[in-house]
């Protein structure tokens, strides 16, 4: 069976940010969306980020998720060297400010250079928005997308009946 070529490229500036990027490869894999994973450093690769970058949409890549702490400068530069959506994810990192200069970094982008933000550690947020952008021109991706919040939906709806059945003691 051959392997389709990734649409999303999920990366990181660095391995230690693979614990909170993974939820985003996690999500897009149960959804059987093509995605590459790998470590690209804005700061100590600067030549390896602006060809991933700039070669991104040739290799066949529809959205970059890209996430970072500290400085967080990644989002923000491969922004800046492709016309893809980047989804940035700040990264809560052991040499952030408690996330806030991640968060800011990512958040903070000149006119022109566009990054859609998530939460803290939002990677699952980032695959999920990652699926919105290609499900907006493909109907069988926005089927699971409906299939996936619908579940989210039963599951909401099922902890509310346990905690209205056994009361918030039981629950």
């Amino acid at each position: 069976m051959s392997k389709k070529p990734p649409v999303v490229g999920i990366i990181m500036g660095s391995q230690s940010d693979l614990k909170v990027m993974k939820e985003a490869a996690e999500f897009l894999e149960e959804m059987k969306v093509p995605f590459e994973l790998t470590v690209v450093s804005a700061h100590r690769t600067p030549d390896r980020m602006m060809q991933y970058a700039a070669t991104a949409r040739t290799r066949g890549l529809r959205v970059i998720i890209a996430g970072a702490g500290g400085a967080a400068h990644l989002p923000g530069m491969v922004a800046a060297c492709t016309t893809l959506p980047v989804i940035g994810v700040p990264v809560k990192s052991s040499n952030s400010i408690d996330g806030w200069d991640s968060v800011l970094s990512i958040l903070q982008m000149p006119a022109g250079v566009p990054v859609a933000t998530v939460a803290l550690n939002g990677a699952k947020n980032a695959g999920i928005l990652a699926m919105q952008i290609l499900a907006s021109h493909d109907k069988a991706l926005a089927k699971k997308l409906e299939a996936a919040k619908l579940q989210m939906k039963k599951t909401v709806l099922a902890s509310a009946e346990k905690i209205a059945t056994t009361g918030w003691q039981g629950a």
